[in-house]
């Protein structure tokens, strides 16, 4: 898949991570009716590969599921054998490396000007600025762009619906969200809620967006 065309496409990135698997897959097909075109699931979840298996199954080739949480290059090589299209790390590592000699395109977490640097030179596709809120918010976004006014920046944690609309306005390609979106879902929470937060936060993103 071309990661960075959808990110800049679609500009938001749901993370899901569960206690339970039955409940984080159904998450995952809420989202997916709902309209969120890219959902990544962690491998933190409670039976991760599962749900990423079942997810595949039931969305089909065509819809865009990613495995988070990549840190080594057995994580890398799990997510690629249940149907990952792409990966997500928290920073640099094996499970980067590893999912690009599989042909994952990587969505690398990085914090520093350093970080971004290597991140490129080991052929990240797109950068998650992790965790975002605590680096600075939208103003550290923005420092961030000045010196790498092209790269594709997606902050993630702590991004709630007004984060999302500032990061976006301050010049992110997309936001990952993950509590904010999610709530308890994946754990068994219900889905009427969910189904609210996910219209509420596509329509923050696409008032953002014009």
């Amino acid at each position: 898949m071309d990661l960075r065309a959808a990110l800049a496409a679609h500009r938001l990135v749901a993370i899901v991570r569960g206690s339970d698997p039955e409940a984080a897959l159904r998450t995952v097909l809420t989202l997916a009716d709902e309209g969120i075109e890219l959902i990544e699931v962690s491998l933190t979840g409670e039976d991760a590969l599962t749900v990423i298996e079942r997810a595949r199954e039931a969305l089909g080739p065509g819809r865009p599921l990613g495995a988070g949480t990549v840190l080594t290059a057995d994580d890398a090589r799990a997510a690629h054998r249940a149907g990952a299209d792409f990966a997500v790390t928290p920073g640099l590592g094996e499970g980067m490396s590893t999912a690009r000699e599989l042909g994952l395109p990587v969505l690398a977490g990085v914090m520093t000007p350093t970080e971004v640097i290597g991140a490129r030179a080991l052929g990240a596709e797109a950068l998650k600025i992790f965790p975002a809120a605590q680096a600075g918010g939208p103003g550290y976004l923005e420092a961030l762009r000045g010196p790498f006014p092209y790269e594709v920046f997606v902050p993630v944690g702590g991004v709630d619906e007004a984060a999302a609309r500032a990061y976006l306005a301050a010049g992110a390609t997309a936001v990952g969200i993950g509590s904010p979106l999610v709530g308890d879902a994946a754990d068994g929470g219900g889905a009427d809620a969910l189904r609210a937060r996910a219209r509420a936060f596509r329509t923050a993103v696409r008032e953002a967006t014009r």
